[in-house]
């Protein structure tokens, strides 16, 4: 928590630093919002911790700290982070902002009056893909698709499958593979200038904020990457990179939204990538009591694979 409580303000730095116990273990995120109570998510609970036996409100001077802190009192040299609606700090955790959008010829330009911060916890969980690595790879890795609702578990796997990807493991028979990571939203690799702040090995390449679809074809055209790691697909255009990068001989794993598989169908973009048998494996997490879980791992055919404990726990 360290990187996190270095750019609080005084006031919010004290009442997050008294919590303790497993609640603090297990915060994920800290909604900042002005003039309203400060909020606490942990373990996937909200909690409204107190200041001296009250509730804490937040106020705009805490507001203006934090956006200081944020901006290293430049908000001109972060403009760019803040027309995508984050910024990320070291570490690689991720703080959302919300306030008044500033548009241009139908773009958004910048965020003003930030008046919510939405401060999300980025805890590398290394070697939590380890289990079932061996079933997402047989000589090569498989074309695997991720599947889970929000804060299921998704990107925290597959940054460590990924991580396994570029290391290898020898006791299982897994190759160490040239590893592209397209890293859309900075969630995966949670680079600081470009440079990954979370454990990956040393055989990865990644393109921070760059879009998806684009970033998958500037992968193939100059970096020659074995396999490719993205989040959170379903644009149209995203299909047709995936395509791309199949065609030219590039496994991939990626991530999508979704309580099952069932519901990955009803998304046309999807829906076709199925229908193409371009999955060689289905990987369905879902969240339980605050942990995330492997429910189940699929086939091409999307049968049970009984490799798999029936559910697995994240700690």
């Amino acid at each position: 928590m360290n990187e996190i409580l270095h750019i609080l303000p005084d006031s919010i730095k004290h009442v997050v630093a008294s919590i303790e116990g497993e609640v603090v273990e297990r915060i994920e995120e800290i909604r900042i919002r002005i003039n309203q109570p400060l909020e606490i998510v942990s373990g996937g609970r909200p909690i409204a911790p107190s200041s001296v036996n009250h509730r804490y409100m937040v106020t705009a001077e805490d507001g203006i700290q934090l956006m200081n802190k944020l901006s290293q009192y430049s908000l001109y040299a972060f403009e760019e982070e803040m027309r995508r609606g984050y910024i990320t700090i070291k570490g690689g955790h991720r703080v959302g902002l919300a306030g008044k959008v500033i548009t241009e010829k139908g773009q958004v330009k910048v965020i003003r009056d930030v008046s919510s911060f939405n401060i999300r916890i980025a805890r590398q969980k290394i070697g939590i893909s380890e289990p079932i690595a061996p079933i997402l790879y047989n000589k090569k890795w498989l074309n695997t698709l991720i599947i889970g609702p929000p804060q299921a578990g998704k990107t925290t796997l597959l940054r460590d499958l990924a991580r396994v990807a570029s290391c290898g493991l020898s006791n299982k028979s897994i190759n160490s593979s040239k590893v592209g990571i397209v890293d859309e939203r900075s969630e995966i690799a949670g680079c600081i200038k470009g440079v990954p702040q979370h454990s990956l090995g040393p055989r990865v390449d990644v393109l921070d904020s760059c879009p998806k679809a684009e970033g998958i074809m500037m992968m193939i055209r100059s970096l020659s990457p074995e396999i490719i790691f993205v989040d959170e697909i379903g644009r149209t255009e995203d299909s047709a990179a995936i395509l791309e990068a199949l065609n030219a001989g590039v496994q991939m794993i990626m991530t999508a939204h979704g309580y099952d598989i069932e519901n990955v169908l009803k998304r046309p973009s999807l829906r076709q990538l199925v229908e193409v048998d371009l999955f060689e494996r289905y990987v369905v997490m879902d969240r339980s009591k605050g942990h995330h879980r492997i429910k189940r791992i699929l086939d091409s055919n999307l049968n049970p694979i009984n490799e798999i404990i029936k559910e697995q726990m994240l700690r």
